[in-house]
């Protein structure tokens, strides 16, 4: 497998040199130079279209500064505190793996496949899609407050504050 390395935005437009604020659109050129692909940054004025070469171009815009970063989920090491918690009796560990399932699900890892209902209990039925292995999990019927909390847990248990 390749890997290539490419800078982030530099926040800086390549053509006049201004620096670009939060909130500011821009575009991005990604080109080969020498064989290492670069990344180059431009303003919305300066902007004329992608240069002739251009591997891929688009736009984004520039984070607000004080707005932190959306955490980089890594799929495996979420299932793997999911199936670590597999045999959990702990009601707080019980909820905590049924979120995991939810951001599993949510990142298309775990495919939603059934609710089976045992007497007023419900539990769902998931499919882990790159190994075939099935999930049934109850359904703790968290509410909006608890599932927050939840989430805010793992985060900061994976180091995502």
């Amino acid at each position: 497998m390749t890997t290539y390395q490419i800078q982030g935005p530099t926040k800086q437009c390549a053509l006049t040199g201004r620096t670009l604020k939060a909130g500011e659109k821009f575009y991005s050129v990604l080109t080969d130079q020498a064989g290492r692909l670069v990344r180059t940054d431009y303003s919305v004025e300066a902007w004329k279209g992608p240069p002739a070469g251009a591997i891929a171009f688009w736009s984004g815009r520039i984070p607000s500064s004080n707005r932190p970063p959306r955490p980089t989920i890594n799929e495996g090491l979420l299932v793997d505190c999911f199936a670590h918690l597999a045999d959990s009796t702990d009601v707080s560990r019980q909820h905590f793996r049924y979120v995991l399932a939810l951001l599993l699900m949510r990142k298309k890892r775990f495919r939603f496949e059934d609710v089976r209902r045992e007497g007023r209990q419900e539990f769902l039925c998931l499919r882990d899609v790159q190994t075939g292995q099935r999930h049934e999990l109850l359904d703790p019927r968290l509410t909006e407050a608890e599932m927050q909390s939840v989430q805010e847990e793992i985060f900061r248990v994976l180091g995502w504050e």
